[in-house]
């Protein structure tokens, strides 16, 4: 079978440059044309339609991406609605100053206290399109919050090495929904595209754009896209509508399935879809997605994640970082990929330990999923093990059968109790059984337990209420490890185009703005591309996608 045959992802074609936009026959055109019917697809289509122009919006599926997948979480601050009825004050200076341990210098200063200073503004925009958000908070620190709790601290606020001059503020804001709230988001800002004007045309992957050359070949304006669009009627089209959501229902626990769902979608594309020229009189707007269902992205940049369970949108194949790139576009940070390795809830885990292969603590295990997934990862070969005692390990197991935890939440964590744990009398024997040296686990052992017996501070910071003794036998080890077959690393893809902070225009290499070009959301560089915080991608599609959608529309009519 020829690679084609198994290859999902979106082909991408050098630029057709033209001298001038009369030389192409355009079957549709609108003065935006926003490519990535998601979240920050979305948001840019309505910024741009609330700001005067005429907007299409694309999708190779039928919309959504990996935003109606997600948890439904919006990281705002600096003084919500929301926040105020929680009890918690915070302001924009104390979110911009927790912030920047998690962005890491990824997008300026001035970027980073811009977004936290609209934050407030960007939740009521989404409140003004339909979005509900709660206050009620969570008794404990949590991965995710239980249902009917919409209000909670999603990164590392509440640890110590993270914290400002300010007490730590929630920021975290959940969807109001019944469920897991990502549908519910994006079933909102969908119906608020429709409303605006804004016109979708699904099933159509762009696959080339058009850009005026002048007469010795000199790049210039981006006049619009080719795409390939899946004609209406032809019942394969239905069955790939169909496809996509399928994909969407087995990406968890049927991930062979899933695979086979987007080759059999790919292959319905290759056969059946149709060229079509768009016109863009002022700009193209690339929000399709990050790239972590390119294999070729993955293995050039983060072959160290190979092992990860990827997750994204059916169309997460860096479409539009490989349009940006043809086109000249810089890229930045592609090596950026976030493990996350949640190990609360059960909220009695963090109160273990969690080792390397040599059986060392490096890390505190309180920190956020993605935090730990990345000093995994990176710094440790993606080997590591949480230690547990018979205590803890009875803890734990009750908050999974009796702590109204979600299934996707309880269900591994007590598989991976009762299934798959190493179990011996002792530390040194649990040492011998996960191929660790003995006398460092025992030492890692000690140094926790003397800092839970307040004989000494944490090594690595754990705050007081989180230590506890590791000292009931018999002792049990997890593999936490990124390759965990019962317990699997979700992987997405972080990095993307350079972007103009200012407006979002695509950047070449020169750092010059490609005229007529602009990113959002994960195509493009942004407040999460460094160190991902639950609700930091999806706030950071509102916030790059306003501000895309807005300079689009402004563009000069060509």
């Amino acid at each position: 079978m020829s690679t084609a045959q198994t290859d999902t992802v979106t082909p991408i074609e050098a630029p057709l440059c033209v001298r001038s936009a009369a030389e192409v026959d355009w079957q549709q055109r609108a003065e935006v044309v926003v490519v990535g019917w998601g979240a920050a697809g979305a948001c840019a289509a309505i910024e741009a339609r609330q700001s005067g122009a005429s907007v299409l919006v694309l999708d190779r599926f039928g919309g959504g991406g990996a935003s109606t997948l997600s948890g439904g979480v919006v990281y705002a601050g600096g003084g919500t609605r929301q926040q105020r009825e929680a009890g918690f004050e915070d302001t924009p200076q104390a979110m911009a100053d927790y912030l920047r341990h998690e962005v890491q210098g990824v997008v300026s200063d001035r970027t980073l206290e811009r977004f936290c200073q609209h934050s407030v503004a960007n939740l009521e925009w989404l409140e003004g399109l339909g979005v509900r958000f709660g206050s009620r908070m969570p008794a404990h620190k949590t991965s995710y919050p239980p249902d009917g709790v919409f209000l909670y601290y999603s990164g590392n606020e509440v640890v110590p090495a993270y914290a400002g001059t300010a007490p730590p503020a929630p920021r975290g804001h959940r969807v109001v929904a019944k469920g897991q709230s990502g549908a519910t988001l994006y079933a909102a800002l969908q119906a608020a595209t429709r409303a605006s004007g804004a016109r979708p045309l699904v099933q159509t992957a762009v696959r080339r754009l058009v850009r005026a050359c002048d007469a010795d070949g000199r790049p210039g304006r981006i006049l619009g896209v080719q795409a390939w669009r899946l004609p209406e009627g032809d019942p394969r089209t239905a069955r790939h509508a169909e496809l996509d959501g399928l994909v969407a229902k087995w990406r968890i626990m049927k991930q062979a399935k899933a695979q086979a769902a987007r080759l059999e979608a790919a292959a319905i594309e290759r056969e059946i879809a149709q060229p079509v020229f768009i016109r863009a009189t002022r700009a193209v707007v690339l929000a399709s997605g990050g790239y972590v269902y390119n294999p070729a992205l993955i293995d050039a940049h983060a072959p160290h994640y190979r092992q990860g369970w990827r997750i994204g949108g059916a169309g997460c194949d860096g479409s539009g970082l490989r349009l940006g790139q043809s086109v000249g576009g810089a890229s930045q940070a592609l090596a950026n990929i976030s493990g996350w390795r949640f190990i609360t809830p059960p909220y009695a885990w963090p109160k273990g330990l969690v080792v390397n292969a040599a059986g060392e603590r490096f890390c505190n295990e309180q920190v956020y999923g993605a935090t730990l997934g990345h000093e995994l990862v990176e710094h440790q070969g993606g080997k590591a093990w949480l230690v547990l005692d018979a205590r803890l390990r009875r803890q734990a197991i009750r908050e999974c059968l009796f702590g109204r935890l979600w299934a996707f939440q309880s269900l591994p964590a007590l598989a991976m109790m009762l299934l798959a744990a190493k179990k011996s009398p002792t530390i040194d024997a649990l040492a011998t059984q996960i191929g660790a040296e003995p006398a460092r686990l025992r030492a890692s052992v000690e140094a926790a337990n003397a800092a839970a017996h307040g004989e000494r501070d944490d090594p690595f910071g754990k705050s007081v209420d989180m230590r506890q003794v590791c000292a009931d036998g018999p002792f049990y080890a997890l593999n936490i490890s990124i390759g965990a077959k019962t317990f699997p690393l979700a992987t997405p893809s972080l990095g993307g185009l350079r972007v103009n902070e200012d407006d979002g225009h695509v950047l070449d290499e020169s750092a010059a703005d490609i005229p007529g070009l602009f990113a959002a959301g994960r195509s493009a560089i942004g407040l999460p591309s460094g160190r991902y915080v639950s609700g930091l991608s999806l706030a950071d599609c509102v916030f790059s996608g306003r501000r895309a959608g807005h300079a689009a529309a402004a563009e000069q009519e060509v």
